[in-house]
């Protein structure tokens, strides 16, 4: 498993120089693609953490996803706003000439990031507390993590709260003062978001691998007797909860600005089920899985999408029950098979 997490690393730093030296040999495509193939990444490594190693299934993850994306898209519309002059399209549809006064100072980055990760900590913090204290796990746990995120869906669907409504917020012009089409712009997202995936991969294998990351697991495997051993299991769930949303929120940060929109369709809760099926095909519990599913999937999804988008929902539910069926760990007891193999040989070349 360590090899294969060193592969995983070693392939994203690879793709991401590439893009850095030689971009000329990859298309303004391939570059887009790779960004927000790497979003996605970050995203399944998020839902791996709470579900792979605390046992917590969250089909609500989008949910931490869209404050990511709808903040930056708050950014870069006041940026925009500030640098050219142009009124956002969702303002002249609502017949607005000003912002709504919770939009103010989203026009520094430090603040949107900032408040990026205040706002998840608050949500994923007071959601997991009451949660938690209350002892809400299993089947009950991932329902209300789902009933959560379509209420946020619907509230976004609304055109009166400021943030879009059903059309959601697109025309991002410019970011950090550099025209948006500019493909040095479109390179750089591309690496800074690989760049953080591998990051985040460093961060969480050094914490499942700790102490802390080995109570996790014990949690999950027995919280009754952790609890009875005088570990607060509340702090435990909670923090690699905490930690899971705001990964998830800096992934939908990230990706954003790459496909250039973002409306309440981020927060439907096939979408939050989407997340749990490439952490599935890819294997949970292991973070270079969660990377490996989410990459696959979607690369197979955005190939799809250009040549038979119909295809893709029957693929999607062939991969799920394929998965269920004969490789209940994803692709990981893909790595199986071979040893399986040889055993059941051996015999045969005794004889």
């Amino acid at each position: 498993m360590t090899r294969l997490f060193a592969a995983v690393v070693a392939v994203l730093a690879a793709v991401a120089a590439l893009i850095a030296v030689a971009p000329e040999l990859l298309s303004p495509y391939l570059v887009n693609s790779a960004g927000q193939l790497a979003a996605f990444a970050l995203l399944a490594v998020s839902l791996d953490l709470i579900w792979g190693y605390a046992g917590i299934l969250s089909l609500g993850h989008g949910l931490y996803f869209a404050i990511g994306g709808y903040v930056v898209a708050m950014h870069l519309l006041k940026h925009g706003l500030a640098v050219t002059g142009r009124v956002p399209d969702f303002m002249q549809f609502m017949g607005w000439s000003e912002f709504p006064f919770y939009w103010a100072g989203f026009e520094s980055f430090p603040y949107a990031a900032g408040l990026t990760v205040v706002l998840t900590l608050a949500m994923s913090g007071l959601f997991g507390f009451v949660s938690f204290r209350s002892r809400v796990g299993g089947v009950y746990f991932s329902i209300i993590t789902q009933a959560l995120v379509y209420v946020a869906m619907l509230l976004m669907f609304r055109n009166d709260t400021g943030f879009g409504g059903n059309n959601g917020m697109t025309g991002f012009s410019v970011i950090f003062g550099r025209d948006m089409a500019d493909p040095f712009v479109s390179r750089m997202l591309a690496i800074g978001s690989i760049v953080i995936l591998i990051a985040a991969l460093l961060l969480c294998r050094r914490l499942v691998t700790s102490r802390v990351g080995r109570l996790v697991v014990a949690c999950r495997d027995d919280e009754a007797r952790l609890r009875s051993l005088g570990y607060g299991t509340l702090r435990l769930k909670l923090g690699i909860w905490c930690l899971s949303a705001v990964l998830a929120a800096v992934a939908g940060f990230l990706y954003v600005p790459q496909v250039g929109i973002i409306n309440p369709r981020l927060l439907s809760p096939d979408v939050s089920l989407e997340i749990a099926v490439w952490v599935a095909i890819g294997g949970r519990g292991a973070l270079s899985g969660a990377v490996i599913g989410a990459i696959l999937v979607n690369g197979v999804k955005f190939w799809l999408s250009a040549r038979a988008p119909e295809l893709w929902p029957f693929i999607l539910s062939g991969l799920v029950v394929l998965v269920v069926m004969a490789f209940p760990n994803g692709l990981l007891d893909l790595g199986r098979l071979r040893p399986r193999a040889l055993k059941f040989l051996r015999p045969a070349r005794g004889t």
